[in-house]
């Protein structure tokens, strides 16, 4: 069997529809974290399959929340090929479709047909459980429940044994089975059937047994201590003896001795204590002292170096005086360098002056004729716009109405083409000499005539007929068509036009005058974009400027001295002639340029001249300052250093210095004799040897105090154990055990035989099994050799493995599978299953095998192999693989089902 493809719709977590196709034959293997769904699949493969359609036991299918919707499956797979396709909706519009070729099944039919074929059963009613599920429920893993085999077994034992081609109910009914039976019984009365625990009569023997060493134990033990108590007794009676002398007191004494030497050493430490104060005073005298003592010496150092300072003082004076007639020679020459740049400085501005008139001469004549040129232009554009206008006027074209006009217009000609095509066509062919009269219109010979309204036809000696041509359809279009006409007429009457051609041909001549006047306007605006007053005023400005300028100009020519006064100082050459002759006379700008410069670099080089001279008088006057202040200062320190008080308080600090170290002396060295005492009795251990003797002292009268508690306590409890008669009691209890022992020996033979002879007869009904179910066994040690070479797994005739057989270094190893740990548990389940699912195949069953998060507690080791074991596998069965751990699974070999990319799809 091979599932093809699933699709699944309001299903839990997919609400919306999500579609595998395309499964491979083996492995398939879907990945994703918790909660992506992979759950859900399962769940969805099994309520495909045990789940009524009818049943309400599917509610758990529905999106949370969404009590509305209709959980739906869609499965396809391939048996003995042939295509099948499943389809199941539940809780809303129930139904169950099966297709297997061409051929259809529906509802309760189709259900019944695929449990045939898997080999499970449907309830009676409610939900579908695990004892209907068979070899689904045997092959298909839940989550967690690998190691879980008993129950699924049991519940496929019925297929699996169909599929062995033997019943196993012969054999269990048997004569070796009433044997077995009836050992069983037997060995029940004293052993349990599980754990082989003593039970019954063998339990009592057993519990009285033990009761009765329990109390042989205690008696032993009461004796022991009677004995023990005795000798106990003794040993306080001979420690009583020694305390009658009171030996503690020796040591209490020899504490008071210890004390009174601690106080002594105590007394030497208070002497010293005085004496460090002493020479803590006496430090600090002397260490007072010496900083004044060093205070003098720095006043004499500071009073030479003051002289120093005076002498420098007035060295530097001299100096810089000697230096003023140089800094002044150099600011007179800065001075005077800096007048002449200033004249031709003033000389260059004047000619450059003069030049830039002459410039602006000559722009300002261009502009003048260049705007009054516009000028003339301008007001000739600016009549002829005018006149433009004035046609313009007396044409008044209205686009609107215009517009109006033509649509009126087509608007006719449509009535016409209408009432054309829906009049009545008279056609007539009239006898010689006959005529007929239509209205105030005589008709004869052959012809035809449009009837557009109501008319009466005299034909002469038969009658009159009347004509009504269109009906009323006619009618009405005769009179939209007055109308029309009648607002045609009323708008070419507004334009006073004789008809539409006229009223375009108007619109025409108003268009053509338009682009005229906008042309002269667009150049009007190039040549006067503010307007011709503007070029007028501007025109008028510029005359006036050139005016200004020339006059600015000849007066410059005729005076330079005074046009070159509002400028500053300096001299310049007359010029005569006219502006033209001065303007070509000007001298380049670049000559006023280098003038500029020659000034500044003048002006830079006084400023750094009086800067120097400031400096230098600046220095001379503090050094002036410099030189008073440190006489001063020289002068006052002497003054002090000098001073008769001074001298004698110098004297004075250097006897008192002398005494204060010699009392230093005679202080240390009385401190070191007091340290070497204090030292010599070894205060520490004399307050040791205090702690010592008055603890040793109040631990022996204790312990004095406690023997004669216990001596009254030893004897008053040897009193009563004397009069119970232990000895006599366990010489009564000892022969009461020995009997005891001899029946619980005779008991324990008899359950070992029976035990024995238990597993004679299953062993051989074992082996008569092995050979029944040697296709199963085989299969079985065909996976268990991929992970344990030599081992092998013996099933019960129920078919559950139960005893798993390995080799070790002391021979074989016998190992129930129930007390294997968890994940060798879950590996024996896994091999289990794929082996029944070969023997299913073997037997032409459909088998499929889904393992959902299997093997979680198998190590790295015992992965790899069940790998092995899963990829062999794979090449007979189709197994869904579903995990939370895609990277112990990427070395499988099979194509991964992202369940993140799934859900986005």
């Amino acid at each position: 069997m091979r599932l093809l493809r699933l699709r699944v719709e309001h299903l839990r977590r997919f609400r919306a529809p999500v579609e595998i196709r395309d499964l491979e034959p083996g492995i398939n293997l879907f990945a994703g974290p918790n909660e992506s769904g992979k759950s859900t699949l399962v769940r969805a493969i099994r309520a495909a399959f045990f789940e009524r359609f009818k049943s309400n036991a599917a509610e758990d299918l529905q999106p949370w929340g969404d009590t509305s919707a209709a959980p739906s499956v869609e499965l396809e797979f391939e048996w003995q090929g042939a295509h099948w396709k499943l389809s199941k909706r539940f809780l809303k519009q129930k139904r169950c479709d099966l297709e297997i070729g061409a051929r259809r099944f529906n509802g309760d039919e189709a259900e019944e047909k695929l449990a045939e074929l898997l080999g499970y059963q449907f309830p009676g009613k409610g939900p579908s459980k695990a004892q209907h599920w068979g070899v689904p429920g045997l092959l298909w893993i839940e989550q967690g429940e690998g190691q879980v085999l008993r129950e699924s077994v049991a519940h496929a034992g019925a297929y699996l044994k169909s599929a062995l081609g033997e019943s196993l109910g012969d054999l269990a009914s048997s004569a070796g089975d009433a044997l077995i039976a009836r050992v069983e019984a037997e060995r029940a009365r004293l052993l349990t059937a599980s754990a082989g625990r003593p039970t019954g009569e063998y339990a009592e023997v057993l519990r009285q047994h033990e009761d009765a060493g329990a109390r042989l134990t205690a008696l032993d033990r009461d004796i022991a201590a009677y004995r023990q108590q005795v000798d106990r007794l003794a040993e306080l009676r001979r420690l009583r003896a020694e305390d009658e002398g009171r030996p503690w007191e020796a040591y209490r004494r020899q504490a008071a001795d210890a004390q009174a030497k601690l106080a002594e050493v105590q007394g030497w430490r208070q002497a010293r204590a005085r004496e460090a104060q002493d020479l803590e005073h006496c430090v600090a005298s002397l260490q007072h002292g010496r900083d004044q003592q060093a205070a003098y010496a720095r006043q004499h150092q500071e009073l030479e170096q003051r002289a120093r300072d005076r002498d420098a003082t007035g060295l530097q004076v001299s100096e810089l005086l000697a230096d003023r007639p140089r800094i002044d020679a150099q600011v007179g020459q800065a001075q005077a360098a800096y007048r002449m740049a200033e004249a031709r400085l003033a000389t260059a501005r004047g000619q450059a002056k003069r030049a830039v008139l002459a410039a602006d001469l000559r722009r300002l004549t261009a502009e003048q004729a260049r705007l009054a040129a516009d000028l003339e232009q301008a007001r000739t554009l600016q009549a002829r716009v005018q006149a433009l206008r004035t046609r313009l006027q007396g044409i008044r074209p209205d686009e609107t109405v215009l517009k109006q006009l033509r649509s009126l217009d087509r608007a006719l000609a449509e009535l016409d083409a209408v009432r054309q095509s829906a009049a009545t066509r008279l056609a007539y062919d009239l006898l010689p000499q006959q005529h007929i009269q239509a209205g105030d219109e005589s008709l004869s010979g052959r012809g035809e005539r449009l009837l557009l309204e109501p008319v009466a036809l005299d034909v002469p000696g038969i009658g009159r007929l009347h004509i009504r041509p269109g009906g009323e359809d006619l009618a009405d279009l005769a009179r939209r068509r007055q109308e029309t006409r009648a607002r045609f007429d009323t708008l070419l009457a507004g334009l006073g036009a004789a008809d539409l051609r006229q009223a375009e041909d108007q619109a025409e001549q108003a268009r053509a005058l338009k682009q005229e006047i906008e042309l002269h306007e667009s150049r009007l605006d190039g040549l006067a974009p503010q307007g011709v007053d503007a070029v007028s005023n501007r025109l008028a400005l510029v005359e006036q400027e050139r005016r200004t300028r020339s006059e600015s100009l000849a007066a410059l020519s005729q005076d330079p001295a005074e046009a070159d006064a509002g400028t500053g100082a300096g001299t310049g050459t007359a010029q005569s002639g006219t502006a033209q002759a001065i303007t070509e006379a000007a001298p380049e700008p670049l000559a006023e340029a280098q003038a500029e410069r020659e000034q500044v670099a003048a002006r830079e080089r006084l400023q750094a001249a009086e800067r120097q001279a400031a400096q230098h008088a600046q220095a001379l006057g503090l050094a002036e300052q410099a030189g008073r202040t440190a006489v001063a200062e020289w002068q006052r320190l002497r003054d002090a250093v000098q001073a008769p008080e001074r001298q004698r308080q110098e004297q004075e600090l250097i006897a008192r210095l002398a005494a204060l170290q010699a009392r230093e002396t005679a202080v240390r060295q009385s401190l070191d004799a007091l340290d070497a005492r204090i030292a010599e009795a070894r205060p520490e251990i004399l307050e040791q040897d205090v702690q010592r003797f008055t603890r040793t002292a109040a631990q022996m009268e204790q312990a004095a105090k406690e023997r004669r508690e216990e001596t009254i306590r030893v004897q008053s409890g040897l009193e009563a154990l004397g009069a119970h008669g232990l000895e006599e009691q366990r010489a009564d209890l000892a022969r009461e055990a020995e009997f005891i022992a001899r029946r619980r020996h005779e008991l324990q033979r008899r359950a070992e035989a029976l035990d024995v002879l238990l597993e004679m007869l299953r062993t051989g009904r074992q082996a008569l099994t092995r050979r029944i179910q040697a296709p199963l066994q085989r299969h079985l040690n065909h996976y268990l050799h991929l992970l344990f070479p030599q081992a092998q797994l013996d099933v019960d005739e129920d078919l559950l493995p139960e005893r798993l057989v390995r080799t070790g270094a002391d021979g074989a190893v016998h190992e129930a599978v129930d007390a294997l740990s968890f994940g060798a548990r879950e590996q024996m389940g896994l091999i289990s299953r794929l082996a029944y699912a070969d023997l299913l195949r073997e037997a032409g069953r459909p088998t499929l095998i889904i393992l959902d998060d299997a093997l979680v507690h198998s190590d790295h080791a015992r992965l790899d192999g069940m790998k092995r074991i899963l990829f062999d596998a794979a090449q007979r069965h189709q197994v869904l693989l579903f995990t939370c751990h895609p990277d112990r699974w990427r070395d499988l070999g099979a194509r991964v089902v992202e369940m993140g990319m799934l859900g986005a799809a």
